[in-house]
C-alpha cells in the first residue's frame, strides 16, 4: 500500500503542540512519505482539521483517506472560538466533505470520539481512538543533569509547573490565583504566555480575552523549551498541574508522570480516561494502531 501523509501538522505553529509531536512521531515509524498531490497513492492521510477553515481538497485524492481529528473544542466554546460566517461555512462544507470523502477518522481519546460523533454527525464505527505517547526523553533524570537546568533557568528551588498554551479551555487565570493562594511559584513553559506577558499578544481575541485581568508578577514565564531541557524542568518541578476545563487528550501530564513527577489533573473526562487508565502509552503502539487503520478500511 502506498500512503502519503500529509504534514500539515508539522507548520503553522502546530510543530510545539501534540499535532505536530503526533505527526512527526508517526512519520518517522511507518513506511510512508510525505503527501504530494502530482502523486498517485492508495491512501492518503490528513493530520490536522480545523473546524473553520479548509482541511481538506474538495475532491477526493485517493482510493482511501483518512483524517486526524485531535478535538473539537472551537465547538465546545463558540464564544470563544467564534467562527464567524465564513468560518462557520466552512465548516458546514466540511462535514459534507467528511461523509463525502473520509474513509476513517482517527482520534486521541475516547472523549473527542463522543464530539466528533455528535458535532460532525459521522457513525462512530468511522472513528478509530489511538492514544498518543510521551517521548522516551522524558523520564527520571540524574540531579547533576537537573542541578546544570535549574541554574540555566533560576529556577526556585520549590515550584508547580504548567506546560503548554494559554487558550480558554485552560483555565490558566484559575491556576495562577491558585499558586498565589497556596504562596508557592508557578512555572510556565510555552510560547504563548511568554509573549502575552511581554506584550506580545493582542489580547481583545475572545480566545486570549480572559487573560486580560491577570496579574503574571508571580509567575515565572520561560518561553519555549526543546525537550532535552524540558524532561530536566519536569524533574525539578515539585508538582505539575493540568487544570483544563476540556481537553481532548493531554500530553505534558503524562510527560510529567514518566519524569517521576506529582500531578494535579482537573478531574474532566479525558483526564480520566488517559491518567487513571494504568494502560501503557508508546509511539510504537500509536504508529501500529494506526497502520492497523490504514489496513481495515
Amino acid at each position: 500500500m502506498k500512503v502519503g501523509i500529509h504534514l500539515g501538522g508539522l507548520g503553522g505553529g502546530h510543530e510545539v503542540r501534540g499535532i505536530g509531536v503526533h505527526t512527526k512521531e508517526l512519520f518517522k515509524r511507518l513506511k510512508v512519505e510525505e503527501y504530494n498531490p502530482e502523486k498517485k497513492y492508495d491512501l492518503v492521510h490528513y493530520t490536522v482539521f480545523k473546524p473553520f477553515t479548509f482541511s481538506l481538497p474538495f475532491r477526493k485524492p485517493a482510493k482511501k483517506v483518512v483524517l486526524t481529528i485531535h478535538d473539537l473544542i472551537p465547538l465546545i466554546y463558540p464564544k470563544h472560538y467564534p467562527g464567524g460566517i465564513k468560518g462557520n461555512l466552512i465548516f458546514l462544507i466540511q462535514k459534507c466533505l467528511i461523509k463525502r470523502n473520509v474513509d476513517a477518522i482517527i482520534t486521541i481519546s475516547e472523549t473527542s470520539k463522543k464530539d466528533i460523533c455528535r458535532f460532525l454527525e459521522v457513525d462512530p464505527s468511522k472513528v478509530h481512538v489511538v492514544y498518543l505517547a510521551p517521548k522516551k526523553i522524558f523520564k527520571r533524570i540524574a540531579d547533576s543533569e537537573k542541578r546544570i537546568v535549574a541554574e540555566k533557568y533560576r529556577l526556585p528551588k520549590t515550584f508547580a509547573l504548567y506546560v503548554g498554551d494559554v487558550n480558554y479551555n485552560k483555565n490558566i487565570p484559575d491556576l495562577i490565583e491558585m499558586c498565589k493562594d497556596v504562596n508557592i511559584p508557578l512555572v510556565i513553559v510555552g510560547k504563548q504566555a511568554k509573549e502575552i506577558r511581554d506584550g506580545d499578544r493582542d489580547l481583545s481575541h475572545p480566545e486570549l480575552k480572559h487573560l486580560e485581568k491577570v496579574d503574571w508578577g508571580k509567575t515565572i514565564t520561560l518561553g519555549f523549551i526543546d525537550d532535552d531541557d524540558l524532561a530536566a524542568i519536569y524533574n525539578l518541578a515539585d508538582v505539575y498541574i493540568q487544570p483544563s476545563f476540556y481537553e481532548g487528550f493531554s500530553l505534558p501530564p503524562l510527560e510529567a508522570k514518566t519524569c517521576g513527577t506529582w500531578v494535579i489533573a482537573t478531574r474532566i473526562q479525558a483526564h480520566v480516561e488517559i491518567l487513571e487508565s494504568g494502560r501503557e502509552y508508546s509511539w510504537e503502539k500509536t504508529a501500529r494502531e494506526t497502520l492497523g487503520v490504514y489496513e481495515k478500511i
